[in-house]
């Protein structure tokens, strides 16, 4: 049966009427997937709309194994695909989804197949789907869009990798300037090279290996793609799922997370080890991806070898987040020929907001307050105005309160709960996880890494501590939710720091007694000793 995940419930805050949903349907090699999504396009600062999933169906059918001697789908898969897809009708009928709110889309397998009627005709005649067959062209460029959406790549590649084949787009600007497809599927390849109840000889791996590099000769432009390159696809996501187990598990996904050849590599050795049925065993292996994971690592590690890159960087949209978006940015890929957000990591942060905080202005306040004191600390000299910390800043601002849509009692350790469950996308697991204990801390306690201790680098402990600063006492100004502090300036005098506070006539005796309530932790953070003023201004 196909696996329910987050069925239901409200979207952005009201109940979602079908006319804002959209469903999405992958009909792949290995899995056939529905999810569906949730768009508000009333959030103007989320260009398309603010939007987020609200539900998955999902159902490893194997479509693509024991294909016949021409690549003919056979009767066993193609009976498990319609049950699959029957359910995914059922699905959208019952909460109103019309076929054209639906878009359906096949690949590798069902695309070779000769006999690709034999599920599509039944399909298109019985259900509400409708499904198009992606060329090997457009099935690469929605895995482009799904990963210049979800990370910061200008220059670099794109690896999307499934159950049938392989997509590599060479990436300049943002924009695809070559792709191909070869026919290197995690299914294809294992069926090919590493069939066997047991473990898998070195000398099979070698031979996939070979195979590899020689199918990567036909696009000479591989060994140009830079030095970074993003997984789109299952696969990719499973094997950084393993690799963080590795390291220590968080509470954090995989989005951003970078699995060096290093790494790889011996997870390859400890797969490789291991009868397919026991590879499941393996913390963070997906045992309905456990007979073909091998393959699928094998087939990357020989490309980054092939490149020259030195690591491969998931992210947690795929194919189906890039169908979906190459619709939702209509408007931009109609202005600039590109369907992407113009900044990706403003996108998210925006996206994240409009779905949970019920008081954006509060919030929009919070984070003017909160740079104002960022880059006027700066100009004092107090700190190096570090542009990346800047922008987390403004991150952690703009987020601060969306735990209050759990309630107000722990709101702070609430919105750390649903930024670590979302994610956001573009910012590395290290700057998510600094960004999520700033918004832990933002109301009190002493502020930590906590969890995320194994994430940390160089200096996050401090820039964590300087955002907490900064956000208590932009928070603490802005008590009143009604504005009152209009702007700040700052001066030093040797060690002390002189915040003014502009505000109306009445002043702002709360904001300026919850500002002078951070001294210490302003000390601590800019070894500086506040004293805070107010006037009319």
């Amino acid at each position: 049966m196909p696996t329910p995940d987050g069925l239901g419930g409200p979207a952005f805050g009201g109940v979602a009427g079908a006319s804002t949903r959209r469903a999405v349907v992958d009909l792949g090699s290995n899995t056939f997937r529905m999810v569906v999504y949730a768009v508000d396009p009333t959030a103007s600062r989320v260009p398309g709309g603010a939007w987020r999933q609200t539900a998955e169906l999902y159902e490893p059918v194997r479509i693509g194994a024991d294909l016949g001697p021409n690549g003919e789908l056979q009767p066993r898969g193609l009976r498990r695909a319609f049950v699959a897809i029957q359910l995914f009708d059922h699905f959208c009928r019952s909460h109103e989804l019309t076929s054209d709110r639906i878009d359906a889309v096949a690949t590798s397998a069902i695309r070779e197949a000769p006999n690709q009627d034999a599920i599509l005709d039944d399909t298109r005649a019985q259900t509400l789907l409708r499904p198009r067959v992606l060329s090997q062209t457009e099935e690469a460029a929605y895995g482009h869009i799904a990963a210049i959406n979800s990370t910061t790549l200008s220059d670099g590649g794109v690896l999307d990798i499934g159950g049938g084949s392989m997509q590599l787009a060479r990436t300049r600007g943002r924009g695809a300037t070559d792709s191909r497809s070869w026919r290197l599927g995690a299914v294809r390849t294992t069926e090919q090279f590493l069939r066997g109840d047991g473990p898998t000889p070195k000398s099979a791996i070698k031979q996939l290996r070979r195979h590899v590099e020689d199918e990567l000769q036909a696009a000479p432009w591989v060994a140009d793609l830079g030095d970074r390159l993003v997984g789109v696809g299952g696969a990719v996501r499973n094997l950084a799922t393993a690799i963080r187990h590795h390291h220590g598990a968080t509470d954090l996904g995989v989005q951003g997370v970078r699995v060096d050849r290093d790494a790889l590599e011996r997870l390859i050795d400890e797969l490789a080890a291991l009868p397919p049925k026991e590879r499941g065993s393996l913390p963070g292996i997906k045992p309905s991806r456990a007979d073909v994971i091998l393959g699928a690592a094998v087939t990357i590690d020989t490309v980054l070898h092939v490149a020259g890159v030195h690591a491969i960087e998931a992210t947690e949209f795929g194919l189906r987040e890039g169908v979906f978006l190459d619709r939702l940015l209509g408007a931009q890929k109609a202005a600039t020929g590109l369907a992407a957000y113009p900044d990706v990591r403003d996108a998210a942060v925006r996206n994240l907001a409009a779905r949970y905080d019920d008081d954006p202005r509060h919030s929009a306040h919070v984070e003017k307050l909160a740079l104002e004191l960022f880059d006027g600390l700066h100009a004092l000299g107090v700190h190096d105005g570090d542009p990346r910390e800047r922008g987390l800043v403004s991150a952690a601002a703009a987020l601060h309160d969306i735990g209050m849509a759990v309630g107000y009692d722990d709101h702070h350790k609430h919105g750390r709960y649903l930024l670590v469950t979302n994610g956001l996308p573009g910012f590395s697991p290290a700057e998510t996880a600094v960004v999520g204990q700033a918004i832990r801390y933002h109301r009190k306690g002493t502020p930590t890494m906590g969890p995320f201790r194994s994430l940390v680098t160089d200096g996050d402990d401090a820039r964590l501590l300087r955002m907490v600063a900064l956000l208590r006492m932009a928070e603490g100004m802005e008590r009143g939710h009604d504005g009152a502090v209009r702007a700040v300036t700052l001066r030093r005098d040797g060690d002390r720091l002189l915040l003014h506070m502009s505000c109306g006539v009445d002043g702002a005796p709360v904001a300026r007694w919850a500002a002078e309530g951070q001294a210490a932790l302003v000390r601590r953070a800019f070894g500086v000793e506040l004293e805070v003023t107010e006037g009319a201004g």
